[in-house]
């Protein structure tokens, strides 16, 4: 779901990170092969990679100026994801620059190595908190060496602004955790700093919409600030809050619109434009439907308010944009899936009050993308499925798409040894190899067209995230991962055609996601910490309650050897129980807006960690340089003109540095102040 519907998003990055040397030798080949050099640079716990954008050469001009326009549409908007992640980001990230391109003293000791670092943790993230964890970077330099850099650079950043790089304020971007008011406590800046949850709940109980059967979206386009102790919206549009960078993205949506290949996209751009100059929520759905049912031509995109994870309790939408390519042969491949997504709500383990009588309009791609901006850059989604309205996919429909070429790009940057270190035996090993790759690509197709689009709300039950509140995200992403799970053990993908062997492929699966939700994810925190991230919580939820839940006929065996901690399936066909039972009581909760079971779920089984254990991973991990996260720079669209500034050509171009094409962003797309 999410626009991001990100299930495996960024993560599945790591599993591709995660193999074996025979299957790293195979992708070190297949790049070597390949004269275009995936790898930029890592730093920290990240990765920087680039990816290509096959068949543009392939494209007509007129495509290939509707792609760019779209591109130059959502880099506009860069920095509004930034002012939405944290009210100080923009100052602080001009002040950073700034010294970084004018500091002219010693660059070889370690406090400016740490600067350079930070700077590089903050590129990455759109703001000074990590992008996974939500906690504030802590800088690898003092305050008096910043403040000596200032100084030499003539560079202005005091106050709060400069103190909370040093402080525990502000420490975590997106607080969930139980019993605690999750909107004060999240430095997010979708709300004013004494606005409480209490606040935005009864703000938005007092507003209904025109027709309930078609709730609008309240709250995804605005921000939630007190004005003398009174409940306002600052709304995002042409002429309010964001209105100079929403200005410029207008202005290129409008020359999109002029390029459309049909009408259907022409239609649905020109709805797009009047929501960012009005803000109207009508409009948007009325655009949502319309972008739905455009589904025809070669180039898509994504771009807007959309995704409300950013937000502690999901009313909150945070700008990105996605322009796409279709990638026909590999489509034409996984359409089968959505042929037959009747089919798989038929046979699900659903309850038949929650099953959809009639799956309307599941669209599937696999695209190739051709540029990426805020909340979807450098840390890049590999699957999307849109819109997230209820009502509009059980009426029109969903797209759903995976990101092909940023697959791709993942497996053939290289890989290292980690998987080898975690699977439990040699078989496990051989099918991680064999079908893993596979399985990763069918559990992100299944995920986003079967799984987001699966099931219904009881009549009179609410949107989730009034019901579900601060866990409606991880219970979605967990519910379509279990979809994907019981259906990825099953002999109908084999009579479909979409695998050789469905058994081989099943169990490469549930072997990844049970070694991944109990331990390779682990190292993506720290020791002590619970876990925050909503796709890592729905991971380790679904995980450990089939651990649990599998001990009386041991389906799940956790082994000890020579020090060292495993989980090994013993019964496949019995977890595939599990997992068909747990689909149907999460599915339950969110059709009946059970906050209580969600919540003891989540708590349960999905934020604490087992500390041994994480500690065991930490130090199995160490002898591995490959970072946990990775992201990428963008392809540069260069527009040759010709005397009458008509665009003659649209070149690709490869950024060099990962430095560079952040300095580029922030001197081309500057369109907001620092303080908004």
């Amino acid at each position: 779901m999410k626009l991001k519907s990100l299930l495996n998003l960024v993560f599945v990055g790591t599993i591709l990170f995660s193999c074996g040397n025979e299957k790293s030798e195979k992708i070190n080949e297949a790049a070597e092969g390949d004269a275009f050099d995936y790898n930029v640079e890592q730093f920290a716990d990240i990765k920087i990679l680039r990816y290509q954008i096959p068949g543009w050469e392939q494209l007509t001009l007129k495509e290939q100026k509707l792609v760019y326009y779209l591109t130059e549409a959502g880099l506009a908007g860069r920095d509004i994801v930034w002012d939405q992640n944290y009210r100080h980001n923009l100052k602080i990230r001009k002040a950073l620059e700034n010294i970084y391109t004018n500091y002219e003293g010693d660059k070889s000791d370690d406090n400016w190595n740490a600067f350079e670092t930070y700077l590089k943790r903050i590129w990455f993230s759109n703001g000074i908190h990590h992008h996974y964890s939500n906690d504030k970077f802590k800088p690898g330099f003092n305050s008096n060496y910043l403040k000596d850099l200032l100084s030499q650079t003539n560079t202005v950043l005091e106050g709060e602004a400069f103190e909370v790089i040093f402080n525990d304020k502000d420490s975590k971007k997106v607080n969930q955790s139980k019993g605690v008011d999750n909107v004060a406590l999240s430095a997010v800046n979708f709300y004013g700093p004494d606005v409480t949850t209490s606040d935005v709940e009864n703000f938005y109980k007092k507003k209904f919409s025109p027709n309930p059967e078609k709730p609008l979206s309240f709250g995804l386009n605005s921000q939630l600030v007190k004005e003398n102790g009174v409940l306002k919206e600052r709304v995002y549009k042409s002429g309010g809050l964001y209105g100079e960078a929403i200005d410029e993205i207008i202005k290129w949506l409008e020359l999109a619109k002029g390029a459309a290949e049909n009408e259907p996209q022409k239609n649905a751009l020109g709805l797009l434009i009047e929501y960012y100059k009005t803000g109207d929520l009508q409009t948007w759905d009325d655009y949502n439907v319309a972008w739905t049912k455009a589904t025809e031509g070669n180039i898509d995109y994504i771009n807007s308010f959309i995704e409300v994870y950013y937000d502690p309790i999901g009313y909150r939408g945070y700008y990105e944009s996605i322009v796409q390519i279709n990638d026909f042969d590999m489509s034409q491949k996984m359409k089968v899936l959505s042929e037959n997504a009747q089919w798989f709500e038929d046979n699900s383990t659903l309850m038949d009050a929650h099953k959809k009588k009639n799956v309307v309009g599941v669209t599937y791609k696999v695209v190739n993308v051709a540029g990426e901006a805020g909340g979807a850059s450098p840390s890049t989604p590999i699957g999307v499925n849109l819109p997230n309205a209820n009502w509009i996919r059980a009426a029109v429909g969903s797209k759903s798409v995976s990101l092909g070429n940023i697959t791709e790009a993942y497996s053939k940057a290289g890989s290292t040894g980690r998987l080898k270190e975690f699977v439990h035996d040699e078989e496990e090993h051989e099918l991680e190899l064999k079908h893993g790759q596979l399985a990763d690509k069918l559990h992100t197709a299944l995920h986003e067209v079967i799984g987001h689009a699966s099931g219904q709300l009881n009549p009179g039950v609410g949107e989730t995230k009034e019901t579900l509140k601060n866990y409606a995200s991880t219970l979605e992403e967990g519910r379509a991962d279990l979809v994907a799970l019981y259906y990825l053990y099953d002999t109908k993908l084999q009579e479909l055609g979409l695998v050789e062997d469905w058994e081989a492929v099943g169990k490469a699966t549930y072997d990844g996601y049970i070694r991944n939700g109990l331990m390779m994810q682990l190292i993506r925190l720290n020791l002590g910490d619970n876990v925050e991230e909503a796709h890592m919580r729905n991971r380790q939820w679904i995980s450990a309650w089939a651990f649990e839940k599998g001990k009386k006929d041991n389906v799940i065996e956790k082994v000890t050897r020579d020090g060292k901690t495993y989980f090994n399936i013993n019964d496949y066909a019995k977890l595939r129980e599990l997992f068909g039972e747990l689909l149907r009581e999460t599915q339950r909760i969110k059709s009946e807006g059970d906050y209580d079971a969600v919540e003891a779920l989540v708590e349960g089984y999905g934020v604490k960690v087992d500390q041994e254990i994480h500690a065991e991973v930490l130090e199995r991990n160490k002898q591995f340089n490959s970072p946990p996260y990775s992201g990428f720079v963008n392809p540069v669209l260069v527009a040759d003109k010709n005397e009458e500034e008509e665009i003659t050509a649209v070149k690709v171009t490869q950024p060099e540095t990962f430095a560079g094409q952040m300095l580029d962003y922030s001197k081309t797309y500057n369109f907001l102040p620092e303080i908004n």
